[in-house]
């Protein structure tokens, strides 16, 4: 047999018709009868499945089926891995700022220049960028009537009448917090107010800012107990409304050993508070820009 007549025999063969039919037991009565071919069967079943598989991709796609496939994250674990992504962006970030400090610093160090500035000079593109430190700033007459203005301003200020030296010893100078608070009253807020203000609960320890020699603990009217040390450089730091006193004068303190305790003492107070002072060469010192309380 040829292989032609083969086919033809074999395609025949799936559209031979085939009765399927259900009948009563007990009547021989037919109750369902259908006439199939096997290719009306293949057909059938092939339609079938791909219809199956269809909705059952719609439906894990559109639903939220997917998220029990195992290894399918739900929404929490996408939300996590949404914020991880970001963090670990700054990460990066703030890890390239590290290695760029990291290398700037050294090559401060071995007395080279740093890629930063080099990179200012030359520009990120090699093309000579023009410098700041070289440009002319003409003073106007507006500026001039301005600066005179202010200079006038601050003749009687103490405060602004400092001498350089003075500013780099402070600068090099580390200060022990007193206390640590919330500044409420700042320095100069008030007229005659040349300290500062910190809240803190009543009994709070207060400490010394610097080693030195109690050079007053006392009572006063208006400002109740009243500690005064005597520091190195002339310094001179005074802590007031306080709710006792635990140094007597000629005493020899260290930086952070405890010298009272807060408390609302004196006339010049509204609640429980520190006022802290420092002064030197017989000028006062704002306490915020050399303390961090």
């Amino acid at each position: 047999m040829s292989s032609t007549e083969k086919n033809q025999s074999f395609f025949k063969k799936l559209r031979d018709p085939y009765r399927f039919a259900i009948f009563n037991e007990q009547t021989y009565e037919e109750l369902f009868v259908i006439r199939l071919s096997k290719l009306n069967v293949v057909t059938l079943v092939g339609v079938l499945s791909i219809g199956l598989i269809v909705f059952v991709s719609f439906l894990i796609a559109f639903t939220s089926l997917k998220e029990y496939i195992p290894g399918y994250p739900d929404a929490n674990q996408r939300l996590l891995i949404v914020r991880n992504a970001q963090r670990v962006d700054s990460l990066l970030v703030e890890i390239n700022k590290r290695d760029r400090f990291i290398n700037s610093f050294q090559a401060i160090v071995r007395g080279d220049i740093p890629d930063s500035a080099s990179q200012a000079k030359s520009g990120p593109t090699g093309h000579q960028v023009v410098r700041n430190d070289v440009v002319d700033f003409a003073k106007s007459e507006e500026d001039s009537l301005f600066r005179l203005e202010i200079e006038n301003e601050e003749r009687f200020n103490l405060s602004v009448r400092q001498p350089s030296s003075k500013i780099v010893a402070l600068e090099n100078t580390f200060f022990f917090s007193p206390i640590k608070g919330m500044v409420v009253n700042g320095f100069g807020e008030v007229k005659g107010h040349y300290g500062v203000d910190i809240v803190a609960a009543r009994g709070s320890r207060v400490s010394a800012v610097l080693d030195g020699v109690v050079v007053f603990s006392g009572w006063t009217v208006e400002t109740g107990y009243v500690i005064e040390i005597q520091h190195a450089n002339n310094l001179i730091s005074m802590y007031k409304h306080n709710q006792n006193l635990l140094k007597e004068v000629g005493e020899v303190v260290k930086a952070g050993e405890a010298i009272a305790s807060v408390g609302n003492s004196g006339e010049l107070t509204t609640g429980p508070h520190l006022h802290f002072e420092l002064w030197y060469n017989g000028t006062p010192l704002n306490p915020v820009e050399y303390i961090s309380f």
